[in-house]
């Protein structure tokens, strides 16, 4: 990947919806070569795919926020199964340094978002955890309102 390349990502994160010509036009390239660029971007699997992200979607979480967790021993697999099956849980990565695991959790209350905090603590092999709340989204791939 490119300059040229960063730069028509750039573009289309601004506007994913910006057809060929207009990408052309803010770029200040032919139509061909935006084109071009795109498909190179999508045939290397650099560029995944687009996606929409629904008004109800971001409206459904207002209470989000980060929960940093320490793992005993050789649970993490388990820990990450279980993590997985709770429908709270938004993200999960593996990570390295002094946590084990990262969640965003996301929840409709205050309320709902301890209880998920008290059921993630009581994970057998959950020796610690650390959670901040996301207070607002400065910069985002996603739209958040």
């Amino acid at each position: 990947m490119d300059e040229l390349d960063r730069k028509l990502i750039s573009a289309l994160r601004h506007d994913a919806r910006a057809s060929l010509s207009q990408l052309a036009s803010v770029l200040g390239w032919s139509r061909a070569t935006v084109r071009t660029r795109l498909a190179k971007l999508q045939a290397s699997g650099e560029v995944l795919g687009f996606s929409v992200v629904l008004k109800s979607e971001q409206l459904r979480d207002p209470v989000r926020g980060l929960m940093m967790i320490g793992i005993e021993g050789r649970g993490t697999d388990r820990i990450i199964r279980q993590l997985n099956g709770m429908p709270e849980v938004r993200y999960l990565y593996t990570t390295n340094g002094r946590w084990d695991v990262i969640v965003e959790i996301g929840t409709e209350t205050l309320e709902r978002f301890d209880e998920v905090l008290f059921r993630v603590r009581r994970l057998e092999g959950v020796t610690a955890s650390e959670t901040s709340l996301l207070l607002s989204t400065r910069k985002s791939d996603q739209v958040r309102r």
